[in-house]
Parts: structure tokens; C-alpha cells; sequence
């Protein structure tokens, strides 16, 4: 099954489409009630979008209708096809009220479903559910199991069965009897997990399934992590209790014990488990394993903790056995954190696979033989492919999408893999975000820039456009209400000669003859950007549009250590975070405060978590640039941030402790000159608020004032209710008293 994740982006597209409206009459301003608490600029989401096994179909919830429901249509032409469900139907033996759908996953035959619902979010990617079979013949749902919410319940190839994940171990269910299999029994809450990631891989390494049938459906290769020996980290829960209660989980940060990773396989015929040789190293990652087309070859990924060396094994699934076929190593670090995409996959043909490296100074995409030998380079260039797209095994053509024109921007090309005939398959320049249906016949293009929202479009494999899905007309006419100013984008060379892109927002009624103040929003960290030429369906946006109609030019900049122009750019920042990127911030501050229309005595800057941690650099080594800064959940010294994260950039701090200490912003308070504002959530389960503690710590022993925000019992999005609009309103005033 291929999710689309399109519909994201659709349910952006929507936005405003509930409301009717005019640019008629004098324009709004924006109000903060606008953006966080009235459903002004809300999404109507369109969840669901699911690519049919044919190619040319697809099913989407359709809300629109008085009767919710699963809706079956044609690519081609848009048609609804079929209703497969009516949410009303989706009723249990015993209970009068119809379940509420929150997902759903196809058997291989498209004739059954499993639908979950009831789900809960543990951490940023994992949930349980309770899953319901439902048979869309005849509309009959049952439930999966009843020992229990489950996880990642998923169908075998065949169909016949569903494995999932409850209380750390893994289950079979045989459909056809109903009979539910323990094939792990060891499980344990902050011990064992089988099947599933722990906390830092599900952060560090994105994902939390962590079972994967073989091909011909007789075998689970599954992960198996020992997390005993990993320390707790403890917080405490304030709502609805006399007395606070303690939560604890396992989190390794720089430099402590992380979790045992073992790869196991059972045999469905046999019902053995037997282990897959990942090597005598214990203290190493697996950050992704992959069948390969041969059900019996399964590819497991092995990286020393430094994450400076990349093998690929190939591993037999009867033995276990497994032989290194490819070998990656880095001076500074292997990325396989491209974020937008696979950074391999084994083609249907069992003979090759492809494989996405920085070998030559940018991110490309390589053909490789399943010997580990090199057939040849696909793409070159001085840009980065940020996505591999898919590949029409048919045709042996690959889809991709790259910098090529620019950093801030995305564009989806075509190439044979023998590296012939590329073809820019989008016309608009912006960013282009394609979603392939199976079979690579056709893709749901999302098209964007700065300042105009996403133009949705079907298109054929070839890139030519088949038909509108939407134009966001509504809300176009919507934004035009409103007194927004233009995001313009430009370029500055810092004193070091580095050239660094940015965007600016000006006041509407903006005059070159007055001096305005500064707000700088930053982010900065290793290969994330801010400038980027698409529209943003983040309601900070909204915010900056705000700030703008209050009289501040709002002002983004990338830093070094961004993404999207290279390996060098990008990997610059190694065992130093913190020091090129606050000095091409403080760069940017003299920059600005060097344009006639701005007033240099009157720059802010604020982030939100490695932001956070940004501006609090900014604040303190920049001092004599900056007037305030506000910090959101900043990490202040990496040292009480994730093994993972932290090592792939900074390496151990036994072995780097400069690098750790020199640019953390509890050694800098005595620098601070500006004001300055901290704010963070009491249950940040990613960036501790241990963090701000030490802050706060390090601002009293300089005896240096600050003001503060506390949320108890929010985690790193500080979210829910009110709260994100009392968040903002601190925020906003905090910056009209200080700028």
C-alpha cells in the first residue's frame, strides 16, 4: 500500500475554503485570536488519499457529503467510482455508536480492510489503536484483538494474516480462525521492545514500525532492542493530581549507553526464531533493514556509533547469516538522514539497487549491482536530489527531486538509470511536491511559492498536466482581505565571503525613508531551511504576517550547516554547533542593520528548539547586535541532548569536549547585554526542560535578568486549547515592550 502524503498538503490547500469572503471593502489586519483560537485560517482536511493497486484509482474520506465516507476514483478523470464504506456503517456486534475511521491499510486483494481507530500518540511517530477487520463485501467488522489496544497492525503479503505489536511484543493473527500467535515473549516496558523503536531511534532515524514480512510472506524479520541498561529520564505529570506523578522513559544523550539492537527472524513454518548476524559490536546503530525482490535476502544497514561508516550487509534469512556487499565511510558523517525520501532501494529485478551519497560533493543518486559494485552515477551536478521519487521498472526510469535551480526550491525531473535523457518534468517555479500513484503511471502534483498557495494538479508520468484538482481561488480571494505583506527573497555576502540566502517581509505601507525594527525567526540547524520558496501551511506564518502589520520587517536567514548546496555547506558545522551558524546569524544582524530603512539598535531574533537554542547563542555572542531574543524550548548545552543526534554531529563528548562546551548559551550568559525570554514545556519529552533549568542556573550565577514562560504538562510543540495563543501573545508583547 503507497499512502499519499499529498493530502497534507491538499488539506492546505483548503484552507479558508469553508469561509466566504471578498477582498471587497477595507482589508483586515490579522489578529493573534485569528491565527490560535477562531477557525479563521483552519484546515479542512482531506485525509485518507490512498493509490489503488492498479495505478488508476485511488480512494480518499470524502467529509464534503452528509454521509461521511470512503470514496473510490478515477485518477484520470477524477470521477467517484464506488463508495466503499458510509462511516455509519462501521457499527460493532454489541455497540450502537459506529466507530470513527483514523486510518486505514488494504489487504492485497483490495477486498478487506483494516481500519483503525481510538488512537493514541505516545511519542512524535509512534500510536496504538484499536483495529477493526472490515470485509467490504459485506460491510462485516470485527475487531482484530481484544487483549488490548494494538500497534502497526499490518496484512502478509498473502492476506491471510495481520502481525502487530502489543506490550513490547510482536502477534500473529490467522484471519481465517481468528487465532492470535505470541512470536515474542520477553517484552517489557523499559527493557525489552520487539517490533518496535525506542525513543531515540523513532526521533533520530524517523520511524517505529520496526517488523517487516518477507516478500512470499513466510518470514518476520523483526527489531529487538535491550534498553536495560539505558538510563531513565523522569518528569513530572501536574494536571488532575494532589500529588504530581512521575513519568519515566529510557533516553540516552551524548555520550551514555544506548540500547542493544538485535535482528530477529521468524519462520512461520517452523515458528523459530533465529538471529541475523549484525556483527559482535554491541555498540553500533541498524538504522533501517530491507527485503530485498528474493524472500529469503534481507538487507540490514550497520553504522558505528559515530555514524562515519555506512555497511550494507546481505543477509540470508534461513541461516542468518550476512556479508558486507557495500561500505560508506565520512571524515565527518554518513548522512542518511535526507529527510524527503529513501536513501536506497532494491529494484524489482533483484540484480541492482540505488543508492543516494554525497560522494562527489552532492547528494546523488548511484546504481549499484547487488555485489556492492558501482554500474554508475545517475544524476550529477553541482546541486543535491533531495528525494528519490520512484522508479517505472518498465521504462527503468527514475524520478527525483533537486536544487538544480536553486537551494529554495524543488523540481522533479526524469532520468533512465543509465543516466540518460533527464527531463525537468515541472513547469512553476517554486517547490513542486509530486506523489506517485503505483505503477508510476501518474502523480498529484502540489505546486507552491513564498506567496502564493498550492495549485494541486494531476499530472501523467511524462509531467504533462491532466487536470485541476485545485486552484485555491477561494483562497487567494480569502488572502487578498487582508493586509499581508509580500515575503521577497535576496542574497548577502558575510565577511567571510560565504553567500547566504534569506527572505524578508516588510510592513505593507512600507517607507524607505523610516527606520523600522528587526524581527529575525530562526532555525538553523543541520539541514533543515527556513528559505524556501513555497508557501507555508505553518501558522507561524500567519504570525510574521502579523508582526509585519505591527511595523517590523520579519526576516529569515540560512545559515551554514542548512541543506540543499552540498556537502561542504552542509557538513561545515562538524563538531562545532553552534559556532559558524551563530556567527552567519550575527552576520546577518550587521547586514541588516546596515540597510538604510532599518534601525540597528532594534534586532530581535527568536527559535523554537534548535532555534531556541540559536537565538540564546545570539543574544549572548552577538550581544552588541542584538536588542532581545525569545528562545522556545532550546537545547542549551548538547550535552543533555540524544546520543544519536548529537554524536552524528559533534562525536563523543569524552572526545570533543570543547565542542560541546564553547558554543553552549549557559557558558555565555555573562554576555548577555539584551533582553531576553524562555519559554518552555514542563513534558518535553525531546528537549528536556533540564535545559532551560540550567539556563535559568547559568543567567542567576551571572546574575543576569530574563523573563520566562512556563507550560506544564506541554511536550516540544506546546500546544493544545488556549495555549498556543497565550503562547503567541507572550511572545508578541514581549517584543513590543523590547523592540
Amino acid at each position: 500500500m503507497k499512502k499519499f502524503a499529498t493530502y497534507l498538503v491538499f488539506s492546505t490547500c483548503l484552507l479558508f475554503l469553508s469561509l466566504i469572503g471578498s477582498a471587497q471593502g477595507p482589508k483586515r489586519n490579522i489578529t493573534l485570536e485569528d491565527i490560535w483560537a477562531k477557525p479563521t485560517f483552519r484546515a479542512k482536511a482531506i485525509n485518507g488519499l490512498t493509490s489503488m493497486k492498479d495505478g488508476l484509482t485511488y480512494t480518499a474520506f470524502d467529509y464534503s457529503r452528509k454521509k461521511e465516507s470512503l470514496v473510490k476514483y478515477e485518477f484520470a478523470t477524477g470521477k467517484a467510482l464506488d463508495t466503499l464504506f458510509h462511516f455509519s456503517q462501521l457499527k460493532v456486534e454489541g455497540k450502537s455508536k459506529a466507530i470513527w475511521p483514523d486510518a486505514y491499510a488494504f489487504n492485497p486483494d483490495e477486498t478487506k480492510m483494516l481500519v483503525a481507530t481510538e488512537t493514541e500518540h505516545i511519542y512524535r511517530h509512534s500510536t496504538r489503536e484499536e483495529y477493526y477487520l472490515l470485509d467490504l463485501k459485506t460491510h462485516g467488522l470485527t475487531q482484530l484483538s481484544k487483549g488490548g489496544k494494538q500497534r502497526y497492525a499490518t496484512f502478509s503479503p498473502d492476506g491471510s494474516k495481520v502481525a502487530f505489536m502489543r506490550d513490547n511484543d510482536i502477534f500473529i493473527t490467522e484471519l481465517s480462525s481468528g487465532k492470535e500467535n505470541r512470536i515474542s515473549t520477553d517484552g517489557k516496558i523499559n527493557q525489552i521492545i520487539n517490533g518496535g523503536t525506542d525513543w531515540v531511534y523513532e526521533e533520530e532515524f524517523a520511524f517505529d514500525v520496526a517488523f517487516f514480512w518477507s516478500p512470499d510472506g513466510k518470514k518476520l524479520a523483526f527489531y529487538r532492542f535491550d534498553e536495560s541498561e539505558v538510563k531513565e529520564f523522569s518528569m513530572n505529570e501536574y494536571h488532575d493530581s494532589l500529588y504530581p506523578t512521575e513519568y519515566r522513559f529510557k533516553y540516552p544523550k551524548a555520550g551514555e549507553k544506548n540500547s542493544t539492537v538485535q535482528i530477529l527472524m521468524y519462520d512461520l513454518t517452523s515458528k523459530a526464531t533465529k538471529n541475523m548476524d549484525v556483527g559482535a559490536e554491541k555498540d553500533q546503530y541498524i538504522p533501517r533493514i530491507s527485503w530485498t525482490a528474493d524472500p529469503n535476502k534481507l538487507c540490514i544497514i550497520r553504522m558505528n556509533r559515530l555514524q562515519n561508516k555506512m555497511e550494507m550487509l546481505l543477509g540470508d534469512a534461513t541461516s542468518g547469516k550476512t556479508q558486507v556487499i557495500l561500505t560508506k565511510t565520512s571524515n565527518t558523517y554518513v548522512d542518511i538522514h535526507e529527510g524527503e525520501g529513501n536513501f536506497f532501494q532494491f529494484l524489482p529485478d533483484n540484480k541492482r539497487f540505488l543508492l543516494w551519497n554525497d560522494d562527489d560533493g552532492f547528494n546523488h543518486v548511484y546504481l549499484y549491482d547487488l555485489h556492492g559494485k558501482q554500474l554508475c552515477q545517475i544524476t550529477k551536478g553541482s546541486w543535491d536530489v533531495m528525494k528519490i521519487c520512484g522508479v517505472d521498472e518498465k521504462t527503468n526510469t527514475l524520478f527525483y527531486l533537486s536544487t538544480e535551480s536553486s537551494p529554495m526550491e524543488r523540481d522533479l525531473y526524469s532520468i533512465h538509470l543509465d543516466g540518460s535523457s533527464k527531463k525537468k518534468l515541472s513547469t512553476r517555479k517554486g517547490t513542486n511536491m509530486p506523489d506517485f500513484s503505483e505503477g508510476m503511471k501518474y502523480y498529484i502534483n502540489s505546486h507552491s511559492d513564498a506567496n502564493t498557495p498550492a495549485y494541486i494538479t494531476l499530472n501523467a508520468a511524462n509531467g504533462n498536466e491532466l487536470r485541476v484538482l485545485e486552484d485555491n481561488r477561494l483562497l487567494r480571494t480569502k488572502l487578498d482581505s487582508f493586509n499581508l505583506s509580500t515575503k521577497e527573497f535576496f542574497q548577502f555576502t558575510t565577511s567571510e565571503g560565504v553567500s547566504l540566502n534569506g527572505w524578508m517581509m516588510k510592513p505593507v505601507n512600507f517607507d524607505p525613508n523610516k527606520k523600522y525594527p528587526v524581527f529575525m525567526t530562526v532555525y538553523g540547524g543541520p539541514g533543515v531551511n527556513t528559505v524556501n520558496d513555497a508557501w507555508s501551511p505553518n501558522p507561524d506564518m500567519y504570525w510574521h504576517h502579523f508582526l509585519a502589520e505591527k511595523g517590523y520587517i520579519v526576516v529569515s536567514v540560512d545559515n551554514r550547516g542548512t541543506g540543499g548546496r552540498g556537502r561542504d555547506f552542509l557538513k561545515c558545522t562538524y563538531r562545532q554547533l553552534g559556532n559558524l551558524e551563530s556567527k552567519d546569524q550575527i552576520e546577518a544582524a550587521k547586514y541588516l542593520g546596515g540597510l538604510a530603512y532599518v534601525d540597528k539598535a532594534r534586532i530581535g531574533i527568536q527559535g523554537w528548539s534548535y532555534g531556541g537554542y540559536m537565538s540564546s547563542l545570539c543574544i549572548t555572542k552577538g550581544a552588541d547586535y542584538f536588542k532581545a531574543a525569545i528562545a522556545v524550548a532550546p537545547v542549551t548545552n548538547w550535552r543533555f541532548y540524544d546520543s544519536i543526534y548529537t554524536e552524528r554531529f559533534m562525536g563523543l563528548p569524552q572526545d570533543n569536549a570543547s565542542g560541546y562546551d564553547d558554543n553552549s548559551p549557559i557558558n555565555h550568559t555573562k554576555e548577555l547585554k539584551g533582553k531576553y525570554l524562555l519559554i518552555h514545556g514542563t513534558a518535553d519529552d525531546n528537549v528536556h526542560f533540564q535545559n532551560t533549568i540550567e539556563m535559568i542556573t547559568a543567567l542567576v550565577k551571572t546574575n543576569k535578568p530574563f523573563d520566562m514562560a512556563i507550560y506544564p504538562d506541554k511536550n516540544h510543540g506546546i500546544a493544545g486549547g488556549y495555549t498556543r495563543l497565550h503562547l503567541f501573545t507572550k511572545m508578541t508583547k514581549f517584543l513590543d515592550e523590547n523592540l
